[in-house]
């Protein structure tokens, strides 16, 4: 008799536990390298940081395609293993690997040849951009191991071996944290110093995470068996990889261009307040990245009870992961609320960024209490194979409400009343969230009962 998966036998909460946890571990430790790198520039001056500051939208987009694609292998190989449908889960394994090869050539391409208009569209100050397009162009070009490691990391999520998937991002992430003041710091000669040494570390330590995957999924990952012999792209199987990530490359993306908006309106007030809402998001990490760890492991444990027809498994894993959101969301905010100079403090804050940034983190980070149930309903929508819903709260909340809250609240000549735009956002989006769940619930979730529920 074939052993049926953790995913459909193991009690839900030390199943989400055991899943989550690594997963949670590795995104804190993802957050710690991206901060990592921006402390050490804020260093070197606030010219480099603002310059890493404006090309994180671009880098942002990036990361959405690498994650996004790797979302859809995730919910679609957890559900064909569900569905014991061994060839599909094979089929869709070996096509998520050949996304990751095209969307690697995608940003070599952008590397080349988009980088100097994007950071002048931002600034007309030559520091900044000179040393943003030193940084981003190594990212873009070099970003093979990006792609790698992402892919990688979610076949192995997706099988539920999220350790090993853990274990690929530390030591991609110990690479990076070892070789950025290394780098930085000129210790490796002037060409490699400063904004091109951060960037110059962060691909080394992607290429070392990316062999470690490399190295898991071939050969400790029985669930899947790759096999590229005679190999040939299936329109199919990336029909139904992209159903799903599409909608989460575009709600990222989606982000990316709220970010590039948002260093526009504040570029306004001055390159400090755009430093500012930089360090913000470095901080922020340390807050959603264990949201979203969470979020991977659950969703292999929604879609393959999904594809299992075992709806109260399903929502017990909805319900589970929103308390531990909200907990987590609850600790931010203490850490933003009480003591916002301290973190500031971390990045060299001159006076005048520690003017802008303390009401800023006091009030951005009021929206952190609502935003635990938006950010788990979302990836819900996704795994249940309705990422088009998360792809509407998206859109609304970042382009249709933040954006234009935020340019609203700037014309008070105030920049202190920007913040208030992230708030105003996060109403909106928890109030669809909950509305779309109820239909999903209704339509989705409560059919699945029947003869087949155990």
């Amino acid at each position: 008799m074939e052993r049926e998966n953790i995913m459909g036998t193991m009690e839900i909460n030390p199943l989400l536990v055991k899943l989550s946890v690594p997963m949670m571990i590795s995104m804190l430790v993802q957050a710690l390298y991206n901060v990592v790198d921006s402390v050490f520039v804020s260093w070197v001056s606030e010219e480099a940081l603002t310059a890493v500051s404006l090309a994180f939208s671009l880098q942002n987009m990036m990361i959405a395609v690498g994650v996004g694609t790797g979302v859809g292998v995730n919910a679609m190989l957890s559900k064909s293993l569900g569905e014991k449908n061994q060839k599909r889960a094979n089929a869709t394994a070996e096509n998520g690997i050949f996304l990751s090869a095209c969307s690697f050539l995608v940003f070599l391409v952008i590397g080349l040849t988009c980088i100097k208009p994007y950071f002048y569209a931002q600034t007309s100050d030559d520091a900044i951009a000179l040393q943003g397009i030193r940084y981003l162009s190594v990212c873009c070009i070099f970003s093979l191991g990006l792609f790698t490691q992402t892919m990688g990391e979610k076949l192995l999520a997706a099988t539920g071996r999220t350790q090993l998937s853990m274990i690929s991002q530390l030591v991609g992430a110990v690479v990076n944290i070892i070789l950025d003041p290394i780098f930085i710091f000129g210790y490796c000669g002037e060409a490699l110093s400063g904004t091109t040494g951060a960037a110059v570390a962060t691909v080394i330590g992607q290429f070392c995470g990316a062999g470690m995957t490399l190295y898991f999924n071939t050969r400790k990952n029985p669930d899947i068996q790759l096999d590229f012999k005679g190999f040939r792209p299936s329109a199919k199987a990336i029909g139904r990889i992209y159903t799903v990530g599409l909608p989460s490359i575009a709600m990222q993306c989606v982000g990316s261009l709220m970010t590039f908006g948002m260093n526009l309106i504040l570029m306004a007030f001055s390159s400090t307040a755009v430093a500012v809402f930089g360090v913000y998001f470095k901080l922020q990490s340390f807050v959603f990245m264990p949201i979203f760890g969470l979020n991977n492991g659950m969703v292999p444990i929604i879609s393959y009870n999904y594809g299992a027809r075992r709806p109260e498994r399903v929502k017990k894993t909805i319900r589970l992961a929103v308390c531990y959101a909200e907990g987590i969301m609850v600790l931010g905010f203490c850490i933003f609320e009480f003591f916002p100079g301290q973190v500031l403090g971390l990045f060299s804050a001159s006076q005048a960024m520690l003017t802008i940034g303390i009401p800023a983190m006091r009030i951005i980070c009021l929206h952190f209490l609502l935003a635990g149930t938006s950010i788990v309903l979302s990836s819900v929508f996704q795994a249940l194979g309705n990422g088009l819903f998360s792809l509407i709260v998206s859109v609304c909340r970042q382009l249709f409400v933040l954006l234009p809250a935020a340019w609203l609240l700037a014309q008070t000549g105030n920049v202190n009343n920007v913040w208030w735009a992230f708030l105003i956002a996060e109403i909106v989006s928890v109030l669809m969230s909950l509305a779309f769940y109820a239909h999903i619930n209704k339509t989705i979730i409560v059919p699945l009962c029947g003869p087949a529920e155990p």
